[in-house]
């Protein structure tokens, strides 16, 4: 039996409606769908009835959530908070309170193994990254402000809990950046700026990960128990996008800084609370952070998108929407900064990069 966190929507529903379909033979007998309120309950459209899965309203961050995972063979935790508005702090004790829940629940239900899902963000982006990274190679970044901190500190409470609990088999699946629906991140935003913020001196190569290619890769993972060295392995569409290439799919240009400025002035402006973005995300839309794959693609797993595709999915989610340096812009706002003459600074990295641009312009 399978157990899914999250099943009403995301990730979770789509994880959900594939093993439905596959309940009954021989890989799923069953499977469990668990969200704080079950599909159809919250504004989203329900499951058909039966077939195979059964609905458990439950809080994942309560220990009695343990009576829920009676039976349960393999938990596959899908639930997690990356719009880019949230509360870093909550949101941060959020996934730690839910991940150290699940993982004492199933060690003490007898569930054999629990799959968590992170990012290929935990590889850390940088300048001379290669490309791509090994999906072997050694976690590069701890805690900090963001959503790398947040997973890094998953991926630690991962690495104890394998420790405290022989009998539990605990895997980590690290998804490239996520497109697709109702997703609202800060890499979503960068694509709805009026410029594409670029450092000097680097050229960025993209990797994303569409929200069917993780469900299908999560199935793969719990259904036929696919697992990489130490328990972790990515998933991502096969190789990656050049930077011209996005612009040119994406239809805008980029707009060069310096490294200095352009992680200064976000940071600055993130601690002013002008914007969700921290320098240390800002790094992961300059630098490559691009990762092999390899476990997936030993098993015989193929995405169905490729990362022109996705971005293209990306584009077509995010129509309309305006943002700059992480914030969400309305159209007014939107149509004054790609007007004024300080715009491709400002939709860049915002009110610092501006001063400094009128300030050289005084000078001449």
């Amino acid at each position: 039996m399978i157990a899914v966190t999250g099943a009403a929507s995301g990730v979770g529903r789509l994880l959900v409606e594939r093993l439905r379909a596959a309940a009954g033979s021989g890989g799923v007998a069953r499977v469990v769908g668990i969200d704080a309120a079950p599909a159809g309950e919250d504004g989203s459209e329900p499951f058909p009835q039966g077939g195979g899965v059964e609905w458990c309203a439950a809080d994942i961050r309560d220990p009695l959530v343990a009576s829920r995972l009676s039976g349960v063979d393999v938990l596959v935790h899908t639930e997690a908070e990356r719009s880019a508005d949230a509360s870093h702090r909550e949101r941060r004790a959020a996934a730690v309170r839910a991940a150290q829940t699940l993982l004492t629940a199933a060690a003490a239900a007898r569930v054999s193994r629990v799959v968590l899902v992170t990012s290929t963000m935990v590889y850390g982006a940088a300048p001379d990254n290669p490309v791509p990274l090994s999906e072997d190679g050694e976690v590069a970044v701890e805690g900090g402000v963001g959503l790398v901190g947040d997973f890094a500190e998953v991926e630690d409470l991962a690495r104890r809990a394998r420790r405290a609990h022989p009998g539990l088999s605990v895997t980590v699946v690290r998804p490239a950046p996520l497109v697709g629906p109702d997703l609202d991140t800060v890499l979503t935003r960068h694509f709805a700026a009026p410029r594409l913020i670029s450092v000097k001196g680097t050229e960025q190569r993209w990797q994303f990960c569409h929200v069917d290619d993780l469900a299908g890769a999560l199935e793969l993972v719990a259904v036929q128990g696919v697992d990489g060295k130490e328990g972790a392995l990515a998933v991502g569409c096969d190789g990656s996008l050049g930077q011209e290439e996005a612009e040119e799919i994406a239809g805008l240009r980029r707009f060069e800084v310096p490294a200095n400025l352009a992680f200064g002035a976000t940071q600055r402006l993130h601690r002013a609370g002008i914007t969700p973005a921290s320098a240390g995300e800002l790094k992961f839309l300059v630098y490559p952070c691009v990762v092999d794959c390899a476990t997936l693609r030993a098993a015989g797993w193929r995405p169905s998108y490729t990362n022109a595709e996705a971005l293209q999915a990306l584009l077509e989610a995010r129509g309309g929407k305006h943002a700059l340096v992480g914030r969400t812009l309305g159209r007014k706002e939107a149509t004054i900064t790609a007007a004024s003459a300080a715009g491709a600074a400002v939709a860049a990295i915002g009110t610092a990069a501006a001063v400094r641009h009128l300030r050289k312009r005084r000078r001449v």
